[in-house]
């Protein structure tokens, strides 16, 4: 019974793989009571969870996903996914889907995971709907689409059908005030299987568990990051803090990260000194999928020339080295203020416009 691993939660002992296979099970039965699967999810949050069982419950979710029939021909480039989990409840606009973008037009094949808005106004499926990009692409199309587009969107509800059945948990967990493990998961659960994966998380603690996490599932190069973002607009106020799933341009980034087969390394470094690139959380807020979508493509046009492009620049970086495209991430800024100056970004933009028109 789900109540059974609920007391041993609540007893802060954590949980083998078997008894995640038998979660899993209940979470995904439409027969298991709401009120028992969030339960057992708020549990979890609070005993807080383990690298194994991130890893674990990564691992036995995905086999009850949909996989792309993905060759070997892709697999042996750099396959890369540019997420943030959310749930840092900023406000900020579709950062990652922007920098997915100008990343793919960097001849670097992006699997870009997603889903609808959660914790935020608009979610990476909204404004790339909003954009005019196709995101109901079945299998066989997103193979497709990275063949000759290097990119492709993976809605999630269309590969892991059976998170039908967790998803009112999630909300009931929400809004009691919890986030979940299922937070996080989703860049894990990405049914394309990156090699290659840049991932935002809203809480520094998170960032070695889930680099950790991707290393046990085979991820060749990976980076977790979560910034410390100034919420005021002048810039000697220092007390003033929040965490951001991105890379900050105002603050302290934490980072976990592993290139093949180096051991993971974290650190802490403060991008906005080394590079000269700023801004704090008023000048990254966005608003619905439309308004995101016009910010997308200002920055994409070269129409943008501040802040958000700013901290765009940086996490196009850091997705960069994360590929292994660049050797730093100063080299990985110029290159993305190479691919928006010359047009290249906002072409690849237009290419999947028209793309999704056929």
């Amino acid at each position: 019974m789900l109540s059974d691993l609920i007391n041993k939660l609540r007893n802060r002992r954590n949980l083998t793989k078997d008894e995640i296979v038998q979660a899993v099970a209940f979470l995904i039965d439409d027969k298991t009571d709401i009120e028992e699967k969030a339960g057992f999810l708020i549990a979890l949050s609070q005993k807080g969870e383990t690298v194994d069982e991130i890893w674990h419950f990564a691992e036995i979710l995905r086999e009850f996903s949909i996989s792309p029939p993905i060759d070997e021909s892709l697999r042996t480039k750099p396959l890369i996914d540019v997420c943030g989990t959310g749930g840092d409840k900023l406000g900020t606009f579709n950062i990652s889907t922007t920098v997915a973008i100008i990343v793919s037009s960097a001849d670097l094949v992006v699997v870009k995971h997603g889903n609808r808005a959660a914790t935020s106004k608009s979610g990476s499926a909204d404004v790339l709907e909003s954009l005019g990009i196709k995101t109901a692409l079945s299998p066989e199309e997103s193979v497709e689409w990275l063949k000759k587009y290097n990119f492709a969107f993976f809605f999630a509800p269309l590969f892991h059908p059976a998170f039908k059945n967790i998803a009112p948990a999630r909300r009931l967990a929400a809004e009691r005030g919890y986030r979940t493990i299922f937070n996080y998961l989703g860049p894990l659960l990405n049914p394309a299987r990156p090699n290659c994966q840049l991932i935002g998380v809203p809480n520094p603690d998170l960032c070695e568990p889930v680099a950790r996490a991707l290393q046990c599932m085979g991820v060749k190069r990976g980076m977790v990051v979560c910034g410390k973002i100034q919420s005021a607009e002048n810039k000697t106020v220092t007390s003033n803090y929040k965490y951001i799933d991105e890379i900050s341009a105002s603050g302290p980034t934490f980072i976990a990260e592993f290139y093949q087969e180096n051991a993971l390394s974290c650190s802490e470094i403060n991008f906005a000194e080394i590079t000269g690139l700023f801004a704090n959380a008023e000048d990254l807020k966005g608003g619905d999928s439309k308004t995101n979508a016009e910010i997308i493509v200002n920055i994409l046009s070269g129409k943008e020339r501040g802040a958000k492009r700013d901290v765009v620049l940086l996490n196009c970086a850091a997705a960069f080295l994360v590929a292994g495209k660049v050797k730093s991430i100063i080299d990985g800024i110029h290159l993305a203020e190479e691919l928006i100056e010359s047009g290249i970004a906002y072409k690849k933009l237009k290419q999947l416009v028209e793309a999704s028109k056929q």
